[in-house]
């Protein structure tokens, strides 16, 4: 998907064709329940499940095509929110919940989600039954941003920086990579037919996890700490990169 929400016609062709020969295709994205469902209609693949919020959410498809919760990960974000909240004085904080509500807190980008929350004094994201908070801090630097977390020394949760001054945590020990080993063990997929595609940093475990016995293919455009977790590069995503990966899959 292009930074504009943009999936072009190419990359489509491909997921479907992918799908049609076979092969499980699914999303194992950092967004919500609310913000992945909608996407299928788009891409037309009908996935067993979907991996949301990084790993902390996993859907199963029920037999009338809707989606249904079968394992969510909770955390108590109320630590690692007072100690970012300390080191990061103007930052901006969002708490999910496993149905996709956010809470926000402090000058929040009302786009920054593409889902509507609900602003909040800091003081009421404490306590919070959370699958993952999201920090913003304007004025920084990804490589300043990256600096600074990685001195906050956040302990018994997993993070990721994004592509700009973002934060992602997310309950300790999971990530995309244990949604997905979860997922595969389900499906009786062996490691060795294991496909994952990503160019984010939330995509890093993943992508190590698929290069161990199968395919971790790195998005062109992703920065060298990404590129360094797969096993292959393909084209970035105005080259419709993922699509020509795709295309390599048995038929």
């Amino acid at each position: 998907m292009r930074e504009d929400g943009v999936v072009t016609e190419t990359v489509v062709a491909a997921l479907r064709d992918a799908e049609a020969a076979g092969h499980e295709v699914m999303l194992s994205t950092g967004r919500s329940e609310g913000m992945t469902v909608p996407l299928l209609e788009t891409l037309g693949i009908r996935p067993k499940y979907l991996v949301c919020a990084n790993g902390a959410l996993t859907l199963a498809r029920r037999s009338d095509g809707s989606y249904e919760r079968v394992h969510v990960e909770r955390f108590d974000p109320s630590e690692v929110l007072q100690t970012v909240h300390g080191a990061l004085e103007h930052a901006a904080f969002g708490v999910e919940d496993e149905a996709g509500h956010f809470l926000l807190s402090g000058n929040f980008p009302d786009d920054a989600m593409t889902v509507t929350g609900e602003h909040v004094p800091f003081e009421r994201l404490l306590g919070v039954e959370a699958t993952r908070v999201v920090v913003i801090s304007p004025g920084h630097d990804t490589e300043d941003f990256l600096q600074i977390v990685e001195q906050m020394g956040l302990h018994k949760v997993s993070y990721s920086v994004g592509w700009t001054s973002w934060l992602d945590i997310a309950p300790e020990g999971v990530t995309k990579a244990t949604a997905m080993e979860r997922v595969r063990e389900w499906l009786d997929i062996p490691r060795s037919r294991v496909f994952a595609a990503g160019d984010g940093r939330n995509d890093i475990d993943m992508l190590r996890w698929a290069s161990t016995s199968g395919r971790g293919i790195v998005m062109g455009q992703a920065p060298e700490d990404v590129i360094e977790a797969g096993n292959e590069l393909t084209g970035g995503v105005t080259d419709d990169g993922l699509a020509a990966a795709l295309d390599s899959l048995p038929r």
